[in-house]
């Protein structure tokens, strides 16, 4: 369903993504882990459409989003949603009227139709009772789901995570990693999650990939991962979790 093929990418005159090449099949997730400045963010960015890469390709459904260019490129980005990190909401607008804005922008729906879709996104995310709030009402992580259910709104193929339990406490980082079960089982999506954080990364990925200076070092299923004895796996695991829980982390199963 996605695919980076032999990219690469400098920015400012270093080198961020060094032939970079990964692929996430239909229906599943793949989450992204990296030290401060491994890439991970600028590969988000180039399966979003947001940069293109110097060389290679960024493949959606088959597509060359790197390549696209007008109406074609529109229609590939029309299959991907987004959640970005800080939410990315409007602050005049309410909830509900910022999770409405793409249907407004994008299709020929009439009101009746965008309100009960509106609400039915809100619904899945957990925030029916908010719509009618401003985002500057809500917590870090109401603003998190509010901006997750823009990305849905649209019914995307594939949504794209940046961060998405950056910022929050525990008790909510566990609650947005359940969201992101829950949406990929209902929805069918095909889904990539850029997070530092681990646990998070063991609960909601099919696979996980670790980057270090813009290079793959490893891509396996959660338990695969944890029991790596590459030096800048266990390196990266280590620093987040005592070697006994790495060890003891049990093998993630299907999404619900």
């Amino acid at each position: 369903m996605l695919e980076l093929r032999d990219v690469n990418k400098s920015l400012g005159g270093s080198p961020v993504l060094d032939h970079l090449s990964l692929r996430v099949e239909r229906g599943r997730t793949l989450v992204i882990l990296g030290a401060s400045g491994a890439g991970k963010s600028v590969t988000l960015r180039h399966l979003a459409g947001l940069v293109r890469p110097d060389s290679g390709q960024v493949l959606v459904d088959g597509e060359d989003l790197a390549a696209a260019r007008g109406p074609q490129r529109e229609a590939v980005l029309d299959k991907l949603g987004m959640l970005f990190q800080s939410g990315a909401l409007l602050n005049w607008m309410t909830v509900f009227d910022n999770v409405a804005l793409p249907l407004y922008e994008k299709t020929r729906l009439g009101d009746a139709e965008i309100a009960a879709i509106v609400h039915h996104k809100l619904e899945l995310v957990g925030l029916a009772e908010a719509s009618h709030k401003k985002p500057s009402e809500l917590s870090g992580g109401m603003r998190k789901r509010a901006g997750l259910a823009r990305a849905i709104v649209r019914d995307p193929a594939i949504i794209l995570y940046d961060e998405p339990t950056s910022g929050l406490d525990p008790v909510m980082s566990r609650t947005i990693d359940a969201l992101i079960r829950s949406l990929q089982g209902h929805l069918k999506v095909t889904s990539v999650v850029v997070t530092h954080d681990l646990v998070s990364a063991f609960s909601v990925g099919d696979e996980v990939a670790l980057l270090s200076e813009g290079h793959l070092i490893a891509c396996a299923p959660p338990h695969e991962f944890a029991a790596s004895t590459h030096p800048v796996v266990r390196q990266f695991i280590d620093a987040q979790l005592p070697p006994a829980a790495a060890r003891a982390r049990p093998a993630a199963g299907p999404p619900v």
